[in-house]
Parts: structure tokens; C-alpha cells; sequence
């Protein structure tokens, strides 16, 4: 069930673990696309624009969530390539205890700050109680966040990137099902659709985590291997602390960003929104070409053959290039259609929201080249062992 990086062509390695990646991404995405479909068309732009309000915040704390994970997975990434599997258990069942901390302690903060969040970012008055509704059911599955976010980085530091995939592939149909249940049938708004998606998410978590230790024997870990290490959880953090704030400084930019769209008004806040979901999804290669080279580069420092890493870099920056190049030609052409994806057509004054959304749209994709580099080069610094360089950059 595992992949080793550390020989073959890292083109073919690359794209072979890439692909699917990305198609794990673009379920995880799956999730937000449909809550957003089914709040903008069922419940109005209005709605939207709630939900769209916490965007930036979302990605402040989510973001490190999925920060940390993936920096917990590089030293894992590094002792499997290096063929050190009892340290590489360790690590594992540190990466747990850890993560369990972090998602109690983010978990209630989040909770008694939701409200305080929201008001310091000027959402305007009438989006506020609906965007108050679904972050804090967001916050609330922080725990099944890590758990299904932390497993999934493991698997793929160990070679496999399809499996995670596949539980993903369940879980965005169950959401779909789920969001229709609890905004059509049980009538419960914004806050249904959040609570959709921390259902969807457990359910993949879970079935991953059944998997995984049914079908890797490789990480079956004795008892003296699953106690805690001081030593371990230093290393743990040294990487997937600074990679997840990493992420939170990333996102401080789109607080800012956010609390100037929402003294704008409530269009510009649906326009910003609707826009958002479709860019997300068309970076969503972007996202695994990162994640495919800190696995990279990790088994190749692991196993010190650090001639390949150069190699991978300038291979994965032009398959970057090459789909920045096709998104923009895809937005210059349909991006009015695409935003009308997430908007009921017939809704009064719907169609200043397009035209801003297409314009946010096609602004945002025409540099979605330099967002690769950012992506390629930080993850692959990371992947090597520099995760403080990479906090810097970010």
C-alpha cells in the first residue's frame, strides 16, 4: 500500500501522485461547492454572503488545522524514505496525541471568541446572525478536521495518495444528501449546511481510519513505540507548527481583505463570496502539487538523494505553469457562467453580483502562476526540513 519517491522519473512520479491528490482536493472542495450551490440558489445571495463572510476566518483556523497536519506528516515522509519504521511509527502516534491537544484547545476557543471574531471584522448587521450560525458549527468539527486531515497526511507520506480519496468520494455524495435533508426538509438554513459538512467530514475520517489499520500492517505500532516521546513531539512540532501558521499569516491577509469587502456592503460580500468558491476550486491543483512535493521531497531527504530534488522542483513548476496558463484562458472565457453556478438568476439585483464576481474572478486567475511557485517551492522546502525559511516566506 506504500509508494517509494526515491528513484524513477519524478515527472512520472509527480503526475502519478498529483493526480490523485487533486482529485481528493476537489471533494474535499466538494463540500463547500455544495453547501454554497444549494445556500445561493435555496436560500438566496444574502445567504451566500453569510456564509461567504467567513471565509477568511475559516481559513485562519481551518488552515492551520490542515497546516499542522500536513508538517506532522514530513518527518514521517522522511524516516519512510530513510527505512526507519519504528521511529516512524513514533512519530505517528505522537502526531496523535498531539493533534488531539490542539484540536481541544482550538475547539474552545473558537467557540467563546466566534461572535467577537465576526464583530471585529465589521460583518455587516444583516448577514451577522447567519455567519455567526455556520462558523461556529465549523469550529465546533475542528476535532473531525484533524482526524480525518492528520490520517490522510500520514497515508500520503507513506506513498499512497488514492486512498484517502476514495472515503472523500463517500463523504461528498453523504454531504450532498445531508444538505438537502437539512436546508430543504428540516429547514434549518445556513447552520444545515455547516452541519452537512462536519458530518461528511467525520464519516470519511472515521472510514480512514478503519482502513488504515486494517490494510497497513507497517504502521501497526507496539506499545513501547505508541508512548509518548518528548523528543518526538519536538520534532512533530519543529514542523507542523511553523506550517501551520504558515498558513494563519496566509490568511491574516485575507482577513484584512474581508473586513474591507464587508464595510463595502452585502453585494460586495455575495460577489466575493460566490467568486471565491469557483477560484478555490481552480487552485485546488495548486494545493496538491504542494502536498505531492513535501511527500517528495521528504522520502528524498529521508533517503539522501538530494540530487533528485532540483529535478522534481523544475518538473513540477512547469506542470504548474502549464495549468495556470489553461485556467486563465478557461476564466477570461466562462467566468460569468461559472459564478452563475452558485446564484439564483432570477433573484432581484443578481446581476451586479455576476459582474463583480467575474471581475474578482478573472483578476484573481490571471496570477495564479505565481501562486504555484508559492505552493511548489514552500512545500518543497518543507519537505527537505526548513519549515522555519518557509514560515518566513509565508
Amino acid at each position: 500500500m506504500t509508494k517509494d519517491l526515491t528513484s524513477g522519473s519524478p515527472m512520472r512520479l509527480i503526475l502519478g501522485f498529483t493526480v490523485p491528490t487533486l482529485l481528493g482536493l476537489l471533494f474535499q472542495q466538494l463540500y463547500n461547492m455544495v453547501d454554497a450551490m444549494i445556500v445561493g440558489k435555496l436560500l438566496g445571495s444574502q445567504a451566500l454572503g453569510a456564509v461567504g463572510s467567513t471565509g477568511s476566518i475559516n481559513f485562519f483556523v481551518i488552515g492551520f488545522c490542515l497546516g499542522v497536519c500536513s508538517g506532522f506528516a514530513i518527518p514521517v515522509a522522511q524516516r519512510m524514505g530513510a527505512k526507519d519504521y519504528p521511529q516512524m511509527r513514533r512519530y505517528v502516534a505522537n502526531a496523535a496525541y498531539l493533534s488531539a491537544v490542539i484540536a481541544f484547545v482550538l475547539t474552545v476557543a473558537t467557540g467563546i471568541l466566534c461572535r467577537d471574531i465576526l464583530t471585529a471584522m465589521d460583518t455587516p448587521a444583516d448577514l451577522f446572525a447567519d455567519a455567526n450560525a455556520y462558523i461556529f458549527i465549523i469550529f465546533m468539527g475542528i476535532p473531525v478536521v484533524f482526524l480525518y486531515n492528520l490520517l490522510a497526511s500520514i497515508i500520503r507520506a507513506l506513498g499512497d495518495s488514492r486512498t484517502p480519496v476514495y472515503f472523500l468520494a463517500l463523504s461528498a455524495g453523504l454531504n450532498i444528501v445531508l444538505d438537502l435533508a437539512c436546508i430543504l426538509l428540516l429547514d434549518w438554513g445556513v447552520a444545515g449546511g455547516a452541519i452537512a459538512t462536519v458530518v461528511s467530514q467525520a464519516v470519511s475520517g472515521v472510514a480512514c481510519l478503519v482502513y488504515m489499520v486494517k490494510r497497513f500492517p507497517i504502521l501497526r505500532i507496539t506499545r513501547e513505540e505508541g508512548r509518548p516521546d518528548a523528543d518526538a513531539c519536538k520534532a512533530l512540532c519543529a514542523m507542523g507548527l511553523p506550517m501551520g501558521l504558515q498558513y494563519s499569516i496566509t490568511a491574516i491577509g485575507s482577513i484584512v481583505m474581508q473586513t474591507a469587502v464587508n464595510g463595502l456592503g452585502s453585494v460586495y460580500v455575495s460577489a466575493v463570496a460566490t467568486a471565491g468558491k469557483v477560484y478555490q476550486l481552480l487552485a485546488c491543483p495548486f494545493d496538491a502539487m504542494g502536498a505531492t512535493m513535501a511527500t517528495y521531497c521528504g522520502q528524498n531527504v529521508g533517503a539522501m538523494k538530494l540530487d533528485r530534488l532540483g529535478a522534481g522542483v523544475r518538473d513540477c513548476a512547469l506542470l504548474g505553469l502549464g495549468y495556470s496558463l489553461l485556467a486563465l484562458v478557461v476564466t477570461a472565457l466562462f467566468a460569468p457562467q461559472l459564478v452563475m453556478l452558485f446564484l439564483d438568476t432570477r433573484e432581484a439585483g443578481v446581476e451586479q453580483v455576476i459582474d463583480l464576481a467575474a471581475q474578482f474572478l478573472l483578476t484573481c486567475t490571471a496570477f495564479y502562476f505565481p501562486l504555484s511557485l508559492v505552493n511548489i517551492v514552500r512545500f518543497s522546502i518543507q519537505g527537505m526540513g526548513f519549515s522555519t525559511l518557509a514560515l518566513l516566506a509565508g
